[in-house]
């Protein structure tokens, strides 16, 4: 095997592999198994790049899957000597299978890692290319896990922590693990009270009440106005398209104070219509912007023949216009929902009546020290299941709405 930059490269991305893959699993054991688990990071490192090492003994060519499984039985066994049996510092009689498996689900991380990252990358002198493909690999990589752990790991701890009661939460704060033996009236108990004692149906029915109306109203305003400044001519046509989105150079805290005092002069604080009448001011701009961009890229000529056939404007935009910007209508309901439902700082300002509690207003109502963690956790989930739940099955809407005004047809 000829030592160049292929295997140093190799060694350090498996120094990185094993590194985070003992850390994620060490910190999932702990919350798991509610053991301190303090993983032996330099046991990690070493036997991620003992896998690189191995993978790298042969060419590209010449790596089968009888190599990667040294390559993984390779990770085992480097963590286990050098860890001395113990590779998250606690002793293996101790819940070993989870152990076992913990170590396991390293290998085979590292193993991929490894495998993805240095699929055709030779042992020998690299070119500036294959040196490129590697850091980029790499950072890819990493970048994939990292923000999946941070998105994965707080809402794991969110949903975990909102099934356990009261006693379990003073005695181990660490230990996130489920008793599914005590039966499902007493896993859900948090939930429970929540819609029993603490009003949340109704938080739920004024945030879905004043979502809704949002994205109504947001649409009323938007869909001609975007119609306008795509279509038609008129002086200031080209200052207001490129200006649209300026109302987002003012931070919203600096407008929320003179909101606060207008709306109390006029009966309009603590009630739903002043907050229906600011969620649509922060969000029909957003709207106009993505509107605009798709009804360009609409054939005009499509519009020239409706108007030629006798439509008026209104009829070309009822008939022709909105049924071929579908997608962008649903790309722009669900963004403008998703801001209306998670809005919080106007909801938090103007709201003082627990009757007409939007549900983010809702949830922080929870954070006291007279209502129990567990019920501040469930709260939090159920204000974020609904609003993922929908976006995860409109996501190919959004994602079609959002690129599809880019070109022109």
């Amino acid at each position: 095997m000829r030592i160049g930059t292929g295997l140093l490269l190799g060694l350090i991305t498996g120094l990185l592999w094993g590194t985070i893959a003992v850390a994620i699993t060490g910190i999932s054991l702990t919350l798991i198994t509610g053991l301190p688990a303090t993983p032996i990071i330099s046991a990690g490192a070493l036997a991620g790049a003992v896998n690189a090492a191995i993978i790298m003994l042969r060419a590209p060519a010449d790596r089968t899957p009888g190599l990667y499984l040294v390559a993984f039985a390779g990770v085992i066994i480097t963590m286990m000597l050098v860890s001395f049996g113990a590779p998250f510092s606690l002793a293996f009689s101790e819940s070993s299978l989870i152990q076992a498996f913990g170590v396991g689900l390293i290998a085979l991380a590292v193993t991929f890692a490894n495998r993805a990252v240095l699929i055709d990358i030779q042992s020998g002198m690299l070119k500036r290319y294959a040196i490129d493909l590697v850091i980029v690999r790499t950072l890819k990589g990493f970048g994939f896990v990292f923000f999946s752990v941070i998105v994965i790991l707080p809402f794991y701890v969110m949903v975990m922590t909102s099934l356990k009661n009261q006693q379990d939460l003073f005695l181990n704060p660490l230990d996130l693990s489920i008793d599914l033996t005590q039966g499902a009236a007493s896993l859900f108990d948090s939930y429970v009270e929540l819609f029993t004692k603490f009003n949340f149906g109704r938080f739920l029915l004024i945030s879905t009440i004043v979502s809704v109306c949002t994205v109504l109203i947001t649409l009323a305003f938007s869909i001609p106005g975007a119609y306008a400044v795509a279509r038609l001519k008129f002086p200031g046509q080209t200052v207001l398209s490129s200006s649209i989105l300026l109302i987002y150079l003012v931070p919203m805290i600096v407008l929320v104070i003179p909101l606060y005092a207008v709306f109390s002069q006029l009966g309009l604080r603590n009630t739903v219509v002043g907050l229906l009448i600011v969620y649509p001011a922060t969000t029909v701009p957003v709207a106009l912007y993505m509107l605009q961009g798709y009804f360009r890229g609409l054939p005009a000529e499509l519009e020239e023949a409706g108007l030629m056939d006798g439509l008026s404007r209104l009829g070309v935009i009822w008939k022709i216009t909105l049924p071929l910007a579908l997608p962008a209508l649903a790309s722009v309901s669900l963004y403008v929902f998703m801001i209306a439902w998670n809005e919080f700082l106007f909801a938090f300002m103007f709201l003082d009546d627990p009757d007409i509690f939007t549900l983010s207003r809702g949830v922080v109502s929870l954070n006291s020290s007279e209502v129990p963690r567990q019920h501040l956790m469930a709260g939090a989930v159920i204000a974020t299941v609904p609003i993922l739940v929908i976006f995860l099955w409109f996501e190919r809407f959004l994602v079609q709405g959002l690129t599809a005004g880019s070109v022109k047809g």
